[in-house]
């Protein structure tokens, strides 16, 4: 993560962090000391876990103006398919029950931050391939339920 950037983060995604990091921390270290992965690994996902909590914007609801940003329940069309997706955009540490989270540093998240509903986007997936959404809907997390049907 980027200092100082700032992700959002759900209460209750924030309450879970809270609680993986006190059992994390509740670890004697020489109980883990007996395989140096496990131990590292530990300490890896404090810090990562310290640094989100940090910078994270709890709640902080967004405005409401349309415009994709995390925090934002977002419905887009990938256009190649006409196949659309109801999703989160925020930090995958946010998930939220059955509703996806994509992270806003994916190529999804980069592309389709900043579109207004009707706008088309394009990214490059893995392989190479550019791929075209369009924006349908952005709402902030907690305004409208996403509709289930749509993703």
């Amino acid at each position: 993560m980027r200092p100082n950037h700032q992700v959002w983060i759900s209460r209750q995604a924030r309450d879970r962090m809270e609680a993986e990091l006190a059992d994390l921390l509740a670890v004697r270290a020489d109980d883990d000391t007996t395989d140096w992965d496990m131990h590292q690994a530990r300490k890896s996902r404090i810090w990562q876990i310290q640094d989100l909590l940090m910078n994270a914007a709890i709640d902080e609801m967004p405005a409401d103006d349309g415009i994709a940003e995390p925090g934002m329940i977002l419905t887009v069309r990938f256009d190649g398919t006409g196949e659309t997706e109801t999703f989160l955009l925020g930090t995958p540490i946010a998930e939220l029950g059955d509703l996806e989270v994509c992270s806003a540093q994916s190529p999804l998240g980069d592309a389709i931050s900043g579109a207004r509903p009707g706008e088309q986007r394009s990214y490059r997936v893995p392989s190479g391939a550019q791929v075209s959404v369009t924006l349908l809907d952005a709402a902030p997390y907690g305004v409208r339920t996403p509709d289930p049907a749509a993703g």
